[in-house]
């Protein structure tokens, strides 16, 4: 058995021939993340059917379950808009790079325009993520790989349903570009430097911000072999990066420094960070505290939703601490190969963790924690076997802290979500309310929105024709805090109207954003009331300019309500009705808010 404790960074630098030595538990076989070659057995077909399995239990209620209206409208409108020529940055809002649109564009174009489409591209981008941290933590056996796996399934599955969301497309690349940098430094093969670059640099075209945790982690894998590695990495990368290179010369630098850079770090940020570490006494986000006020079943014990969201942020930055640091440390770890796996990809998840800084709801946190808690089990494996070297169940005592911990510090955004879309597979549970229009589908948690919904969709297709302009916003359009983008999806044929499809608080409110100017060009406005009891701790409670709400009075009349006004249909007509959204009082009861001037 190799001792970690007892080797230089030089010996990171291993014949494949000596990692047969390493004691791998219940496999005699050389994983492949530390140079050994793909292979079959029985064991390996078990252990993936396993993790395979557990991952698509609740995938059929996934498929009806409720999307996020605004977040999962966007993956799939702005696709679309793209392969009608549209440009990012300078056609419609959009605050992460450009390839997770090109590659859905040609997704939508293969397998059609239909949430479904969208869906499937989605879960396979969770499967990059759970199967990567599978092949990473492959290097402690079968038992702590699938282990990983489930916790990943857990914690990337359930925050944000199937949404073919940017991120998760980038964190799956970055986990395989980790793979094969680590695989790398045993095999000294340039073409898994290659394809480490190639992939790093293609993860960042879907969302630039994850340049620094990236760049750490791969630079922690190809350290020890830094003058063999650079060029190949790099190179690779500027490669991968293509996609946005091309968008640079299309969009050009300033709309795209703006839209990716400027817009959410310094514009956006005011209106949508949450208190950090997160509130003890109430739950901040306005989207979880919603979904708290009818929560799916949970029999068991468990701590109140707030307080679980407070503990778990502490877990979660000290586990994506503790992971590169105990690698790094020699704390436990038992080889210097499975010690560059844990530096690598601990970096990655050190890396991440400013997504959780920003805004610390339990999406957040998931979406942080998948990286570096699979991870854990590695440590406690070491730990444990380094205390009793004879000890075979140390994997099995991994797995089951760690779930165990997960139990414990949030059970309502892991384990009761997944139990929630399992059901709904197993018909255990009704579907969600569905709004259908000529195919396309959209499903909704609340069936007051729905019925509004279903009844705008036979009046707005009775009074528009191909090409009219619509634009989807918030009934009081000072403050655009969320909006119903799937409206535009079930309306493909209908142009959207604004730079502003995506509204947020502090780009599309404010004053001299545009969107006053949309608004005079629109032919029709669906404006709801759904969002304006939307209350956190930060500027989206602030009303910002009333320019756009004037567009609409001066532009606009009130053609149709629908469900006691929660959803309003405004079409274009001379001189204007002289009312607009923020004047008419929805079925959701409105929260006071400060204008800005009360805040002087």
């Amino acid at each position: 058995m190799l001792d970690a404790t007892d080797h230089s960074e030089d010996d990171l630098n291993t014949d494949p021939t000596d990692l047969g030595r390493l004691d791998l538990g219940e496999s005699e076989h050389v994983p492949f993340v530390l140079g050994g070659r793909p292979h079959r057995s029985l064991k390996g077909t078990l252990s993936l059917l396993a993790l395979f399995a557990f991952t698509m239990l609740p995938v059929r209620g996934l498929y009806r379950g409720t999307g996020s209206s605004l977040e999962e409208g966007f993956m799939l409108v702005f696709p679309r808009l793209v392969q009608q020529g549209k440009v990012p940055n300078v056609d419609f809002l959009h605050l992460y790079g450009p390839g997770s649109l090109e590659v859905l564009a040609g997704w939508y174009w293969v397998f059609g325009y239909t949430l479904e489409a969208q869906r499937t591209f989605g879960l396979l981008q969770h499967l990059l993520i759970i199967f990567g941290l599978y092949t990473l933590t492959r290097a402690w056996g079968r038992i702590a790989a699938v282990g990983a796996g489930i916790v990943a399934a857990l914690l990337i599955m359930t925050p944000i349903g199937l949404s073919a969301l940017a991120w998760h497309g980038a964190v799956g690349m970055a986990l395989w570009a980790v793979v094969f940098a680590v695989r790398a430094r045993t095999t000294a093969a340039r073409s898994d430097w290659l394809i480490a670059g190639l992939i790093g640099g293609f993860a960042l075209s879907f969302r630039p911000d994850m340049a620094i945790a990236i760049s750490v982690a791969l630079a922690g894998a190809a350290w020890a072999q830094r003058r063999r590695a650079a060029a190949p990495l790099i190179g690779a990368g500027i490669v991968g990066l293509i996609p946005m290179w091309i968008h640079l010369i299309v969009a050009g630098p300033g709309p795209v420094i703006e839209g990716v850079i400027i817009d959410p770090v310094f514009h956006l940020r005011a209106g949508r960070e949450l208190p950090t570490p997160p509130s003890f006494d109430r739950i901040d986000g306005a989207l979880q505290a919603i979904a708290e006020g009818d929560p799916p079943w949970w029999g068991l014990p468990a701590l109140a939703p707030n307080h679980q969201l407070f503990f778990w942020f502490f877990a979660v930055f000290a586990i994506a601490i503790a992971v590169p640091v105990a690698a790094w440390r020699n704390v436990g770890t038992r080889s210097p190969q499975q010690r560059g796996v844990l530096i690598a990809a601990g970096l990655l998840g050190l890396g991440v963790l400013p997504q959780a800084l920003q805004r610390p709801d339990s999406t957040h946190l998931a979406w942080v924690a998948v990286v570096s808690w699979p991870l854990l089990i590695a440590v406690i494996i070491d730990l444990v076997r380094t205390r009793t070297p004879q000890q075979h169940g140390a994997p099995i005592a991994a797995v089951a802290s760690l779930l165990a911990l997960l139990f414990v510090v949030a059970p309502f955004y892991t384990y009761r979500t997944y139990l929630l879309h399992t059901r709904v597979a197993a018909g255990n549970l009704p579907l969600p309310f569905l709004v259908e229009r000529e195919g396309r589908r959209f499903w909704f948690s609340d069936p007051i929105v729905t019925n509004a919904f279903n009844d705008l969709i036979p009046e707005l297709d009775s009074i528009s024709d191909p090409g009219d302009r619509l634009i989807v916003g918030t009934a009081d359009l000072s403050r655009t805090v969320y909006n119903d983008v799937s409206i535009y999806f079930l309306f493909p044929e209908l142009e959207p109207g604004t730079f502003f499809i995506e509204m947020d608080p502090g780009l599309a409110d404010a004053e001299g954003s545009g969107l006053a100017e949309d608004i005079a060009e629109a032919d029709f406005l669906v404006l709801t009331n759904v969002w304006a009891g939307w209350v956190e701790p930060n500027e989206s409670v602030t009303r910002q300019s009333q320019e756009h709400n004037q567009a609409v009075a001066d532009n606009f009349c009130l053609r149709s309500q629908f469900e006691d006004n929660l959803v309003l249909l405004f079409e274009r007509c001379e001189g204007g009705g002289g009312i607009s959204g923020a004047d008419v009082a929805g079925t959701y009861p409105t929260i006071p808010v400060p204008e800005p001037d009360e805040l002087d």
